[in-house]
């Protein structure tokens, strides 16, 4: 007989305890990155159902959502029960899993995570890499997650890498536009804080469709689009979010973002107005390295150099901006293109990724 109990996060002292699992877990751990508290409580008042798991003494020792989307259900052609935000103690991880099986919907297929709230957004385990550090909107996790996974009867999904670059000390020549054979003008636009619901609205679109031929990609809406950016405007470097237009019209783009994780780190999650107001006044020193967030071209141009030429300009921007080093967010094992840009400008695999599934 368990000597757990797992609970429904329903009040605001279950969310305090949700929250603080993660500074237990990763007590003096510098190498993780906690998912800003403000977005998890958000998650929480939209009613994203949250859990806890108790031990006998009734503390906290495991926790994660559980929750569901038709659009992720109809990509992958089954019912999956996703779970996300999940973290536990040594001891607690079978107690857990048992407790994410037993509670699953009767009409769910699997078990899909950990995802928060969907794979595009973010989520997953790093299965290697465990000396390098995480960095924002990417996981990192003690070595000991993955047998946990692994033992329980879950196996990886939709592998992948995150990369680490250095900033050649040459930013190389200028890349700003060109013309196509047939006479289309190329420009490279870069972002505009004034302008910048109007430059993701210009570029939703675009990202949808670059991604949609990728295994556990759902489209994403306008209301999500601005959760997922909400305080970019504080934090962008116009220079990093670049787009590329071929006779007017967007055809490529890519989205850098200073690399704050050390500040996140440092505030235990919790950007609260105060620490944003204190990151602001203090974001020139958060300059010296970035994360790649995103990158696409749109299907009917790719494979026509757009990318490189983008991140020619990026690469020279990195430069002239003072930046060291850039991380990306996971690239899959099944996109050699993707990974042969990094390999190009000397990066490495930094961390091996993946996602869990369990057939219920």
């Amino acid at each position: 007989m368990t000597t757990h109990r797992f609970e429904r996060v329903v009040d605001r002292r279950g969310l305090r305890e949700f929250v603080a699992l993660t500074d237990r877990v990763y007590a003096g751990e510098p190498r993780h990155v906690p998912t800003p508290r403000q977005q998890i409580r958000r998650w929480w008042r939209d009613g994203v159902p949250m859990y806890v798991l108790r031990d006998a003494s009734g503390a906290v020792v495991g926790r994660s959502t559980l929750h569901t989307d038709a659009a992720f259900d109809a990509k992958l052609g089954r019912r999956c029960q996703l779970f996300g935000l999940t973290e536990f103690t040594a001891p607690a991880a079978r107690p857990l899993f048992e407790a994410l099986t037993a509670r699953a919907a009767d009409d769910r297929q699997a078990l899909f995570g950990p995802v928060a709230l969907l794979p595009n957004q973010a989520g997953g385990v790093i299965t290697s890499g465990y000396a390098d550090r995480g960095f924002i909107d990417s996981a990192w996790n003690p070595p000991r997650y993955v047998p946990a996974y692994e033992s329980y009867g879950f196996h990886r999904r939709f592998e992948s890498d995150t990369w680490i670059c250095p900033v050649p000390a040459d930013g190389g020549e200028d890349s700003v536009g060109r013309t196509e054979p047939d006479g289309a003008e190329l420009r490279v636009h870069r972002g505009d804080v004034r302008r910048l619901d109007e430059q993701l609205d210009l570029l939703r679109e675009l990202l949808n469709a670059s991604f949609a031929q990728l295994g556990y990609y759902t489209e994403i809406s306008a209301r999500q689009l601005r959760r997922q950016t909400d305080g970019l405007a504080y934090l962008l470097d116009e220079s990093l979010l670049l787009y590329l237009t071929r006779a007017g019209q967007p055809v490529a783009f890519v989205l850098c973002v200073p690399d704050i994780s050390e500040y996140v780190v440092g505030v235990r999650g919790d950007l609260h107005p105060v620490n944003q107001l204190r990151l602001l006044a203090t974001r020139r020193r958060y300059r010296r390295e970035a994360v790649l967030i995103v990158k696409g071209v749109s299907p009917r141009y790719q494979g026509r150099g757009y990318q490189r030429l983008l991140s020619a300009e990026l690469r020279r921007n990195l430069h002239t901006g003072g930046y060291t080093t850039l991380r990306s967010t996971y690239v899959g094992r099944d996109n050699p293109a993707s990974a042969a840009q990094y390999r190009a400008l000397g990066g490495r695999p930094l961390h091996g990724y993946t996602f869990y599934e369990k057939a219920l």
